[in-house]
Order: C-alpha cells, then structure tokens, then sequence
C-alpha cells in the first residue's frame, strides 16, 4: 500500500514538474520570438531607408542625366525609336493576323480599325524620329571639319593663319568638351549601376530593380562602345590639329624671318634715298633739276621695290608672264586709255617736249587752258592754271588744277611756251588810229616803247636761239620788236610785236598799252580811231568847238567813224 502511494505520489511529482518545466519553456519562447520580431521589424525600417536613400540618389543621377546633356537626350530618342519600331512590329503582326482571317467579328472589325490607326500614329512618330534610325551618335562624334590651311606666302597671309589657329583652337576645345561630357555620362552611369545593384542586394526579387539593372546594363554596354570610338576618333583629330599647327607655326616664323629681311633690306634703300636726296637739295641750287633728280630717285626706289617684291613674294614669275601674256589682248582692250597715257609718259619722258616746269597751252576742242606743268605721273601730267589772255578773255577763271591725260599729247594740241631752255615769247599789241594821222610816227612811238621795255627779253631771246640752231634749223633769229601797219575797217590797225617773259606777259602789256596810249594823245597828228555813231533828229546837239584846231581833229574823227 504504501508502496503503491509513493509511487503514485513520484508520478503526480513529475507531471507537477513537467507542467511548470513546460509553462517556463513557453515563456522562454515567447519571450525569444518578441526579441527576433523586433529585431527583423528594425531590420526592415533600416532597409527602407536605405532604399530610399538608394532611389533619391538614383533621382539624382537621372535628374542630371537628362538635363543638359545632349548624349542622353539622343540616347533617349534612339531607345524610343526602337521601342516604338518594336510596337510597330508587333503591331503590324497583330494586324496581319486579322487580316488573314476570311471571317470577322465585330469586335474583332473594331479591333483590325484601332490597330491600323495606332500603326499609323506610330509611323508619323517613327518618321519625326527617322534620324535616330542608325548610328545616331555619328554627328556627334564627327570632329569638326579641317578646311584647306591657308598657305603663308605673304605678310598679310601671316594674319589669316594666326586667325586660322585660333579657329582650330576653338573648334578642338568644343570638341573636346563633348568628350568630356560622354565620360561625365559613363561615370553617372556606373553610379546609377551602383545603386541598382545595391536595391537588388536589399530586394532581390524586386521587378523594378531587376529591370533598372537591366536598362543601365544596355546603356552603359551602348555608350561604352560609343566612347572606344570617340577615343580613337579624338587621338587622330588630335593629332592631325598639332601637325597642322605646328606647320603653320614653323611657315608664320619663315615668313616673318623673311618680312624681317625684306623690311631690313627696304630700309637700308630707303635710308640711302634719303641720305641721296638730302646732298641732292643742299648742293644743288637748280629747282627744277632737283626736282628731275628728285623724280629719278623715287621712280627708282619703287622700281627696286616692286623687283624685290616680284621675286619674293611670287614663286613661279614664268607662270605669271604666261598668265599675262593670254590676258593682255583682253586688259588692252578694257585699259586702253591707261595704257595710251603709259605710252604718252614714256613720249614725254623719252622726247623730252614737256617739262616739269614748262608754261603751256592746252587746247581740247572749244577749251583752252594756260598754267604751269607742276607734275609729270604714269597717267596724267598736272597744270596749274596762270592768269592769262586766255584766262582773261576766255576762261574768266584761274588758279585751278587741270590735270590732263598723258594720252592727249597723240591727239590733242599742246603749246609749250618754255620749251628747251626758252623763257620769252613774242606778244602784241593793236591800236587803230585814223586814216589822215601820222602813220611813220604812231610807228616809231611803238616801236621807240616796245624796244625800250622789251630789251632786256631781247637780248636773253637773242641767246637762247643761237644754243638752239645745234638741235633746231631755225632761219628766222631776228628778236627785235616788229611793228606793223595794216588797213583796217575803222583806220590803220597798228600791231606791235615784242618779247617778253613767257611767265608774266600781261604784266609787260599793260605797261606797254598805258605808255602808247599816253605818247600818242600828246601828238596831234595822230587820231584814235574807234567806231561811233552819231544821230540828229530835229536839231543839231552837238557842243560848240573851242578853237579851230579843236574843230577839225573833231570832224576828222566823224567821218573816220562814218
């Protein structure tokens, strides 16, 4: 019995303890799985957050993406080209499919409409985006174009190559700033993986993620090959701009070394024109043989000029001589009269008819000028126009510059009033006197005052002629004033010739007419005659005579002027 009771009592022992074992177990685990979920719940906050922390910085990289960079721009319309081509493929299947089918549906009618309709609209986006259709990076990758390098062979050309370097300096840095914005685009783009691989790490079975993943992966795979060739492309661009530059580089020091030679050289010349012209000047007390000399000298200098220049600056003169030898008949014809003056300078220079210096007449049909040559060019000779006769009953004018064609000279008439070596000519004077006056004495009063205020003319005219029978025959060398006596409407025409300055004949003239007119009113035998015109109407008016004398020299004059 006993026995029994203890026995009984040790199991009701071990259920006791086995039910507060089990109850102390469940509280263990209890306690355990509280821990364990809010480790896990902590776990997956953090996790979020690191998400979101991923996908802000994916924003990041996308946002910079698509701003301002022209590679993704095209990437992005090329990859909607291909997409838009696959909707259209499967589009078009769709549509054959239904086509093919002998019987259809209303809706399927309704269908085969809406997918033609959406093939359509797609086919106008495809053409907008036609340029993305191959190779849409090759406008880009294209460097720029290297026009023909400007060949230095002149000063002047030294400014277009400098302009030309600094053109290709230009266009290598824009093309170097696409470079590096496709690396900038590369680098964004391996971040962007970064962070896709990061959010598969967190959630490997996100959809999203995976197709993230997978849309950098095919950028970067694109966009890589774009950059190998952008690379090779840039090394042979690059390449070819240092050759270039440094050609030209070595042609702009060439020619400057050469500019600074010729310029030297130049110089040197121009130096010694000067020296030249200086001793020439102080010397030299001749003006006019100066101003020969002076001419020589400078037509010289830019003969020398234009020899240096020819053989420096033209590399083949055969090729310019056979050039201009098949455009001389048509530069004759358009230059005429360009070429006629050259002809007419070489006459005057080589026949030596005028002079710098030299007093002439020029007469172009009803035109008449009189001056002084002050220049002789290749073209033209230059006249300053002199008060003159013909100023004086002609032109009314004087003191102008006429510049007058070399080429005249063959066609026109030009009297040289100081021609070797001559400084006087002959001038005259007319005064008409009655037919009852004193002819010998109005004579001798002419000739008494033009010999006596042209003597000294006289006698310089008198030598100048015997120097010029070596070059000229000239038989008539009789200087003295020549009077004489011509019958005339009104009386006699007395005409009184005379030498005087070639420079200044007015001035000897009106001396000459104030002494003749003063000497021949002191004579009474001698009458001014001019015409007159008397008329009496109802009376005579004439005024009374005083003396008889009076009278008669008066009614000679009436009927000389009847």
């Amino acid at each position: 019995m006993i026995k029994i009771f203890l026995t009984g009592l040790f199991i009701f022992c071990a259920l006791a303890f086995a039910v507060e074992q089990k109850e102390t177990n469940e509280t263990d685990l209890n306690a355990s799985q509280i821990v364990k979920a809010k480790q896990i719940e902590a776990s997956s906050t953090l996790n979020k957050k690191k998400i979101e922390q991923l996908l802000a910085e994916k924003e990041v990289v996308d946002k910079e993406l698509l701003e301002n960079n022209i590679w993704f721009k095209i990437y992005s319309n090329y990859h909607t080209y291909k997409e838009l081509v696959n909707q259209k493929r499967t589009l078009d299947g769709k549509i054959g499919l239904l086509e093919k089918r002998k019987k259809r549906s209303e809706k399927e009618e309704e269908e085969l409409k809406q997918n033609k309709q959406e093939s359509l609209t797609l086919s106008g986006k495809l053409q907008l985006l036609k340029e993305y259709e191959s190779d849409p990076f090759k406008k880009f990758l294209t460097p720029p174009k290297i026009e023909n390098v400007p060949a230095v062979e002149n000063p002047l050309a030294i400014i277009s190559a400098y302009s030309y370097q600094e053109k290709l300096h230009s266009d290598q840095i824009a093309y170097e700033s696409k470079y590096e914005s496709l690396k900038h685009v590369l680098s964004n783009l391996h971040k962007k993986k970064a962070t896709a691989k990061d959010l598969l790490v967190l959630e490997p079975e996100n959809k999203q993620y995976q197709k993230i993943s997978e849309d950098v992966d095919e950028q970067i795979k694109t966009f890589t090959s774009v950059m190998e060739i952008f690379e090779t492309t840039k090394n042979v661009y690059t390449k070819k701009i240092d050759e270039i530059k440094l050609n030209l580089k070595n042609d702009i020091d060439r020619e400057m070394n050469k500019t600074v030679n010729i310029g030297a050289i130049v110089l040197v010349f121009f130096i010694l024109l000067f020296v030249i012209k200086y001793f020439v000047r102080r010397y030299m007390s001749d003006n006019e043989r100066f101003y020969i000399i002076n001419k020589a000298l400078n037509i010289t200098f830019v003969t020398f000029l234009l020899v240096i220049l020819l053989f420096a600056y033209i590399e083949n003169v055969s090729y310019l001589v056979t050039i201009l030898g098949f455009a001389s008949a048509g530069i004759a014809i358009a230059m005429k009269e360009w070429f006629m003056s050259l002809m007419g300078w070489l006459t005057i220079i080589i026949g030596g008819s005028v002079h710098v210096g030299d007093k002439v007449k020029f007469v172009r049909g009803n035109v008449e000028y009189v001056g002084d040559i002050v220049d002789i060019s290749l073209l033209r000779m230059t006249l300053h126009e002199d008060v003159s006769l013909t100023s004086l009953m002609q032109n009314r004018r004087a003191g102008r510059i006429i510049f007058i064609p070399n080429n005249f000279i063959f066609t026109d008439m030009i009297a040289n009033y100081s021609h070797a070596g001559l400084k006087t000519v002959w001038d005259g004077i007319d005064f008409v006197i009655t037919f009852d006056s004193n002819i010998s004495k109005a004579q001798s009063i002419a000739k008494e005052i033009t010999r006596k205020y042209s003597k000294g003319y006289t006698d310089i005219t008198r030598k100048q002629l015997n120097k010029l029978r070596s070059s000229y025959r000239i038989k008539n060398t009789n200087v003295e004033p020549r009077i004489y006596a011509l019958i005339d409407t009104y009386g006699i025409k007395i005409s009184a010739w005379y030498m005087t300055n070639a420079f200044a004949t007015l001035t000897l003239r009106s001396t000459i007419s104030v002494e003749i007119i003063s000497r021949l009113q002191e004579e009474e035998d001698i009458f001014l005659a001019f015409p007159t015109q008397s008329v009496y109407m109802d009376k005579d008016v004439r005024k009374p005579l005083q003396g008889a004398e009076t009278k008669t020299k008066t009614e000679r004059t009436n009927n000389a002027g009847s």
